[in-house]
């Protein structure tokens, strides 16, 4: 079964004299369970890509299939849960309250769903147990290492049994020694649950860990591998 298809994708902004182009008619298929790579230079067309894959933008024409449903027929309203329910995100930047306890940042997804307080509280001590980070759900945010933060942000990318993650630049502020430790933690739930996972990165050695890579230049695919 195919998680994500894309198909004759574009995205433009602007009018007249001021148009740009960010991608140019995109098309490739991620199956489920599957770990891709999307490279690709700063401009390249990478993000745009990343955010009309995640459902957070429309594309200007083509088409993206979610789990063989058009997205193009689905209401805003359905689009969010739909989101909130399908994809966990890790980014670059931690996005943690840093005053809120590592708990509360975890439970955030499941309070949006509207899931009852005990099952959510439960489910995110079971995916803080996932990161190793259980002994830490009571400390405020703000106290934890950059590693132990980005562990908190894939745990409340997991809290909702996501089908996919989309991991942008995922260690992009960490050092090696803690970058490989996310790296294995990404990869361990790629395999072990069969989450797809898309990295978005420029780091080739992050790349060659996935099952392929999709390279993207000028809003044009370069190749799919």
């Amino acid at each position: 079964m195919n998680a994500i298809e894309v198909t004759d994708v574009k995205k433009v902004y602007g009018s007249g004299q001021s148009t740009f182009e960010a991608l140019k008619g995109v098309n490739f298929t991620i199956k489920k369970g599957e770990s891709v790579a999307i490279i690709g230079k700063s401009g390249s067309g990478k993000s745009t890509l990343m955010h009309i894959l995640a459902l957070l933008d429309r594309p200007s024409s083509g088409k993206i299939s979610l789990l063989n449903q058009d997205t193009r027929q689905i209401k805003n309203n359905d689009l969010n849960r739909m989101r909130n329910e399908t994809f966990g995100f890790v980014f670059q930047q931690f996005f943690i309250n840093p005053k809120d306890t590592v708990l509360s940042n975890v439970l955030l997804p499941l309070k949006i769903a509207g899931i009852p307080s005990r099952k959510r509280k439960q489910m995110a001590i079971d995916a803080l147990e996932a990161v190793e980070l259980s002994d830490k759900a009571n400390n405020k945010a703000n106290d934890l290492s950059g590693g132990q933060k980005q562990r908190v942000c894939i745990a409340r990318a997991i809290v909702n049994q996501p089908d996919i993650i989309f991991a942008d630049e995922p260690t992009g502020n960490l050092d090696s020694t803690t970058g490989d430790k996310i790296e294995k933690l990404l990869f361990n739930l790629n395999q072990e649950k069969g989450i797809t996972l898309i990295v978005v990165t420029h780091d080739p050695e992050l790349a060659a860990r996935c099952d392929r890579q999709i390279h993207i230049k000028d809003g044009l695919l370069l190749e799919d591998a």
